[in-house]
């Protein structure tokens, strides 16, 4: 067998199959360079979702006529020099490989003129091979026109989608080149009809424009900094998320990218405020030290490796939990966060939820609320109720009446609030239990006549090594028998619960999880399920000052707008709604 140098040609071909795998694959790396190149506006044009045709004009710098057929050679760049820059590349583009391998599979001609040249220069480009440059016109700035995508290598076009598909994919990356970078102007248009134009403009206008008022009105500014990191941009309320992951943008340096860290960290950030198989939509902008991220992954450039990844992940974690962690005492923006370490990670604030006051829970309401298991004990006098339109209303306004023994229906400035009264109760106990349980303040409520259960003895045994453990949470057992556990005590945050369905859960979860893991790793899932039967069940009926109670904390509580489960717990009904649905003023 010879070994033999391959042609040129057969080369960029090879590599187009890794950089051009698709038309849009294509018109991503026309534009980073016409971005790279300084462009204020560039106007698209495609033909057959790309494949007969891709037209790219741009403002930007230009290229001299000497320069047009070294821009056609691979490895040939103006971006990067030396290994120093590799490291720390500032630019969208670097490799040197796309033009040449975009002409090894197609017919190109590239047309450009310096800002100051008399007329513009014309290159043609087929399979590879290069024309001499011709004179040509144009304004200072940089035209590529490819056509026949794939027409000299029919085993890859074969590949191609339909051109539906193949347009979405195009169009799908001008929407995120027009996210990253607001200050550029876009045009863009298929078989001669335009599908759309964004104005150059600021990157609130420009996510309104790209993604639409329906994102918009669901969308929660993020803005945090960490040294030389910060991320800013949106992302979408809990109640708001989709099935579809199509929503989720995300740009580092200007650069949309596909990272598994960045992912998992946000889907982290959301966990607690889900509802199960739920995909939230976000639009985020990292900018980090170049010198800190590695683009060099893949010839794509669209997966990166960050030098630090935890900080990162942590950064990016702590920031947008943050937001969503908000109670509803306010509709304006968290401010920025700042901090003078590098990479030190944002710390979520301490709720204002105190151990005693997790155990005066509903205590306000002790004397004749007939709330049941009320411990007037506790020292905190009744609270009364102003009379609507005194003073400045709370944001979640005055209870006003229950609806079904499940909703509680409130009056407040902006118009009616809805409240859903088990998932409400259910994140404010669970928020409290977790507080609890971090400051390893966790109160027993002894049971007057300790209840007996049967579980499998494989439950019983597991349990055995870990009482001391249990009771910090809040559990009091103890081992009757191989088969048999006596509950003593109950978590004072749930002892208006069946310690038997309680204990219960607690065994379930024990039997799958383990004892270690479950207080460990999914702590945080066992605290929801015992706040789940802990919460004021459906057809309860609630006395006014209860229903207060229960919105005072709400405001109190983080990430009060969800429940364990992800599900909403309170909807805003404006005025003008309500005006609108019985078309007063018409």
């Amino acid at each position: 067998m010879n070994i033999r140098v391959l042609p040129d040609v057969l080369i960029s071909q090879i590599a187009a199959g890794e950089v051009i795998e698709r038309p849009a694959a294509a018109l991503k790396e026309i534009l980073e360079n016409s971005l790279d190149a300084g462009a204020t506006d560039i106007r698209i044009e495609l033909e057959q979702g790309g494949v007969k045709r891709i037209r790219v004009a741009d403002n930007g710098s230009g290229i001299a006529r000497d320069q047009l057929a070294l821009a056609m050679t691979r490895h040939a760049t103006s971006k990067i020099a030396s290994l120093a820059d590799l490291e720390q590349v500032a630019s969208l583009g670097f490799r040197g490989e796309a033009l040449a391998s975009i002409a090894a599979v197609a017919r190109v001609t590239l047309t450009s003129r310096r800002a100051g040249a008399a007329h513009a220069w014309a290159l043609s480009v087929e399979g590879g091979r290069l024309a001499e440059p011709v004179p040509a016109a144009r304004e200072p700035g940089t035209t590529l026109d490819i056509q026949d995508l794939f027409f000299n290598t029919p085993a890859r076009r074969k590949f191609l989608k339909t051109e539906a598909t193949e347009y979405a994919h195009c169009a799908e990356t001008v929407r995120r080149m027009a996210l990253a970078h607001p200050s550029t102007a876009f045009s863009f248009s298929h078989n001669g009809r335009v599908q759309a134009r964004h104005a150059a403009g600021d990157a609130t206008g420009r996510m309104r424009q790209v993604l639409g008022e329906a994102f918009e009105s669901q969308a929660i500014v993020v803005d945090a900094a960490a040294g030389p990191l910060r991320v800013h941009g949106w992302v979408i309320s809990p109640a708001a998320a989709t099935a579809s992951r199509d929503g989720q943008h995300v740009f580092v340096n200007g650069r949309y990218v596909r990272d598994k860290l960045i992912v998992h960290a946000l889907k982290e950030a959301y966990k607690d405020v889900l509802h199960h198989q739920l995909n939230p939509a976000y639009c985020l902008f990292i900018e980090i030290p170049p010198d800190a991220v590695d683009v060099n992954v893949h010839p794509a450039k669209t997966e990166i490796r960050f030098r630090d990844a935890r900080s990162v992940h942590q950064f990016l974690f702590h920031a947008v939990e943050r937001v969503l962690a908000r109670p509803a005492q306010t509709d304006a923006p968290p401010a920025p966060i700042q901090t003078g370490a590098p990479y030190q990670a944002p710390q979520q604030a301490a709720m204002p939820l105190h151990v005693n006051e997790a155990m005066a829970f509903y205590a306000p309401l002790a004397e004749g609320s007939g709330f049941r298991g009320q411990d007037s004990g506790c020292g905190v006098a009744p609270a009364a109720q102003p009379e609507m339109g005194q003073g400045d209303a709370p944001p979640l306004g005055y209870a006003i009446a229950q609806l079904h023994g499940v909703y509680v229906l409130a009056q407040n400035a902006r118009g009616l609030v809805l409240v859903d009264m088990h998932a409400a109760h259910e994140r404010v106990v669970y928020e409290k239990l977790k507080t609890a349980l971090d400051a390893r303040a966790v109160p027993s409520q002894t049971l007057l006549i300790p209840v007996a259960l049967s579980a499998d003895a494989r439950d019983i045994a597991e349990l055995g090594p870990h009482l001391d453990a249990l009771r910090d949470i809040g559990f009091e057992l103890s081992v009757t028998s191989p088969t048999t556990v006596a509950v003593r005590a109950v978590p004072w945050l749930l002892k208006d619960a069946d310690p038997v369905e309680l204990t219960r859960s607690l065994l379930r979860e024990v039997a799958e999880f383990g004892v270690a893991r479950l207080l460990a790793e999914r702590r945080n899932e066992l605290l929801a399920t015992l706040a789940c039967h802990g919460a004021v069940r459906a057809n309860r009926h609630l006395t006014l000052p209860e229903m207060n109670a229960l919105l005072r904390n709400m405001e109190a509580t983080e990430r009060a707008g969800q429940c364990n489960h992800g599900r909403p717990t309170w909807f805003q009904l404006s005025l003008r709604e309500l005006d609108a649905m019985f078309m007063r003023g018409r």
